[in-house]
């Protein structure tokens, strides 16, 4: 794609939007924004890695996790560094045996 193609279809606005922290309202909603050119693949025919998405500014301890998408979070009592990463590791086991099932 050309520099001319990338305006024309407004590549060069999404991979400027890379980065963007917006705040939608007073309620704690923002939208997060990360974009990046990457090597074209079948899964990225346009050679574009992104996320856009839409947070809910719920108020959470620091330390919560949350354990699927739709999960509001749980608390979490962090011990040490070594456990935070083992912890997180055996739900990525569990999670991953589930969905194999």
């Amino acid at each position: 794609m050309n520099s001319q193609e990338s305006t024309a279809t407004g590549l060069d606005y999404l991979l400027g939007l890379d980065g963007n922290i917006e705040f939608q309202n007073d309620d704690g909603y923002w939208v997060k924004m990360d974009v990046a050119r990457v090597a074209v693949t079948p899964e990225r025919p346009h050679g574009i890695k992104y996320s856009l998405t839409l947070h809910v500014g719920k108020k959470y301890p620091y330390d919560h996790k949350h354990r699927h998408v739709t999960d509001g979070g749980v608390l979490y009592e962090f011990d040490t560094a070594y456990q935070l990463v083992s912890d997180f590791y055996a739900e990525v086991d569990r999670v991953l045996k589930e969905v194999s099932q």
